[in-house]
């Protein structure tokens, strides 16, 4: 199975990555390597992959869409696990637009890269911010999450909406 895994040089994108290469699925993985987080702990994680003759990394923005669409129709991916974001609540404050861009249109462009490139199926990797202010723990499926209280779990929640409704729409 050929499989896109967006955020690949993250926390739990690397281990997404590293797990399908190891069961023998073939990995692309992308990120675009800001710096939000430390740029030399991503690159570690890669290179961590480099072992794997099933993994490819290709440095790219969520928000290209013509670098993603580019990326889908290229690859025809069976899979994709979207796990790339703008994290981080306090920096939401400060850089609103970092988060439109990669979390709400980098998102719209892997549902569209999906759609017209009949990917099989999407995983989407949300977030507990969007719980909000929900004090019921352990939050569940089932609670409202209707009251985001930051832009970064807006954002998420966002494109919790977006893939229902494209689930719904393209299947």
């Amino acid at each position: 199975m050929k499989v896109l895994v967006t955020g690949a040089a993250g926390f739990i994108g690397y281990h997404v990555a590293r797990a399908l290469c190891a069961r023998g699925d073939e990995v692309v993985g992308t990120d675009n390597l800001n710096d939000f987080y430390e740029v030399s702990l991503k690159e570690a994680r890669l290179r961590e992959l480099e072992p794997f003759n099933s993994f490819r990394f290709v440095t790219l923005d969520l928000a290209d869409r013509d670098g993603m669409a580019e990326l889908f129709r290229a690859e025809r991916f069976d899979r994709v696990v979207h796990l790339g974001a703008q994290a981080g609540v306090r920096y939401s404050l400060e850089n609103p637009h970092a988060y439109v861009d990669s979390n709400l249109v980098g998102f719209m462009n892997v549902l569209e890269g999906c759609r017209h490139n009949e990917v099989g199926h999407l995983v989407y990797g949300s977030s507990s911010s969007v719980y909000g202010a929900n004090e019921t723990i352990p939050f569940s499926k089932d609670h409202n999450v209707d009251h985001p209280v930051s832009l970064y779990a807006a954002t998420k929640r966002g494109n919790e909406a977006m893939a229902h409704s494209y689930a719904h729409l393209y299947g």
